[in-house]
């Protein structure tokens, strides 16, 4: 299943790998014994999915490459216990409604997806209805049901091949094609409702990539010049620009308690005269101590106009949860941040056309995007530094994501990375205009402004809520029946 995510991207086999799980989950000899199967193929998909964790643990931390890998199994061996449970619901399930119930491993499945993405702040990294991003017919139905309709979608049809595999009748066979071939129908008609040409007022909009590399940015020696190759970029990107994207913590100074370097951003800006949204890190005295927290700026010719600060941090990268218990981790892992999460979804004011901006991490949680969209936002920004992924699979996996959030809220998303990729995303989903992962360079791209509101948007995860309730009243149901022996 791994192979259909970058890299290298097989998306076709998504509607395939899943089949033989859900096959072996019904026709194991117990519950306990499927829970063991989809877990084992849960570990065989995450293990590789993000194995370009291991770089990010040994080049920023301490950790050795065999304890690396020793978190990056502890993860997936968390993760693979939502797919384990899909298996075990399914054969438990499986004396009383026989092979039936595999019809339920969609709402199953989008049950597992939601919990992963709240559950122990969340971790919602290759749900399954990102791997077939890039098709935009078939991802438009997430405007009404978020990116877990599209996993139900996938995973409807492995459970079609597989209810063919297991009842091996031709009568099954064809009931399986008719029902796969009607939801993949279904599916295609929204997409072509969805994707009717629709005019929308456009803003011009500049991202920079400034490819400056993890083991420099906060040199104080190479500072001078990580500000002298932003503004080069920025003046470059400046003429018919209204507004300028930086990547996330582009700036390495704390702005508003550094006059210079406000002072610098605040002439830069009066200079090009067009706004600039730029990443960097901020302080807010708390006692005795300061809070840090990972910030958003929009800077114009008179100063600094708004900020936002990153809501849902990554554990153990910018935060360590359970501080007092987990007391070992910082020891180990240098580069974890001590940072304090945001509480407000800002929206920035831009002359008639206000927009919001997720950072990094947080573009992969749907409600959270979601909030600034319903709040207002004509068009988002999500800033980003994926330099601590290296060159890995880890950047296209992380913008494969991006198409789904425009998807479901119908608006257009500026992507501004410090080494790539940054891109224009239409309210469709298609990626246009990249700066490819490496370079250094500029990106201007005119921006459609939003109009009208999704399902999604309105509602949340109402979709994903109700799979959740289907889940918990099977569950009771064979509870309150009496599973037969």
């Amino acid at each position: 299943m791994h192979l259909a995510f970058p890299r290298p991207g097989w998306d076709l086999l998504a509607w395939v790998a899943l089949a033989p799980v859900l096959a072996l989950a019904v026709t194991a000899w117990s519950p306990r014994q499927a829970l063991l199967e989809g877990w084992v193929a849960g570990i065989a998909f995450f293990l590789p999915l993000m194995r370009w964790l291991t770089h990010t643990m040994t080049t920023f931390s301490t950790l050795t490459p065999f304890l690396a890998f020793l978190v990056l199994v502890a993860l997936a061996a968390y993760l693979a216990l939502f797919w384990g449970g899909v298996a075990w619901a399914l054969a438990w399930l499986r004396p009383r409604l026989g092979a039936r119930v595999l019809w339920l491993a969609p709402a199953f499945w989008a049950a597992g997806e939601l919990g992963r993405t709240y559950l122990l702040s969340g971790f919602p990294w290759g749900l399954l209805g990102y791997a077939p991003a890039r098709h935009l017919l078939l991802i438009q139905m997430a405007a009404w049901t978020g990116v877990y309709g599209v996993s139900a979608l996938l995973v409807l049809v492995n459970a079609a091949l597989a209810w063919t595999a297991v009842e091996r009748r031709w009568r099954a066979a064809a009931t399986a094609g008719v029902v796969a071939l009607a939801a993949v129908g279904g599916a295609l008609l929204v997409g072509r409702a969805q994707l009717a040409p629709v005019a929308a007022p456009t803003l011009p909009v500049a991202m920079v990539q400034g490819n400056i590399p993890q083991a420099v940015k906060w040199d104080a020696a190479f500072r001078a010049r990580t500000l002298e190759i932003y503004a080069e970029l920025t003046r470059a990107a400046a003429p018919g620009s209204r507004l300028i994207v930086w990547p996330e913590a582009a700036v390495p100074a704390y702005l508003r308690f550094e006059p210079a370097a406000m002072k610098w951003l605040t002439d830069l800006a009066a200079a090009v005269r067009v706004p600039l949204l730029v990443g960097a890190p901020d302080a807010q005295p708390d006692g005795r101590r300061a809070r840090y927290l990972n910030s958003a700026f929009l800077v114009d010719a008179a100063g600094l106009r708004d900020r936002y600060d990153k809501m849902h941090l990554v554990p153990f990268g910018e935060y360590v949860p359970l501080k007092r218990l987990l007391f070992f981790v910082e020891a180990i892992a240098a580069e974890i941040g001590d940072f304090t999460p945001g509480r407000e979804a800002t929206l920035f004011q831009l002359e008639g056309a206000p927009f919001g901006t997720v950072i990094c991490y947080e573009v992969i949680f749907p409600d959270l995007f979601r909030r600034f969209v319903a709040g207002g936002a004509s068009f988002m920004t999500n800033i980003t530094n994926d330099a601590w992924f290296g060159d890995s699979g880890g950047p296209l996996q992380h913008l494969q994501m991006v198409p789904l959030r425009a998807v479901e809220n119908r608006v257009a998303i500026v992507r501004a990375a410090n080494t790539g990729i940054s891109a224009l995303v239409l309210p469709s989903g298609e990626i246009r205009s990249t700066l490819p992962l490496g370079a250094r360079g500029t990106l201007r791209a005119d921006v459609p402004l939003r109009w009208g509101e999704t399902f999604y948007t309105r509602f949340g995860d109402v979709f994903a809520l109700a799979c959740a309730a289907m889940t918990g009243a099977a569950l009771l149901g064979g509870l309150a029946a009496g599973r037969p022996g």
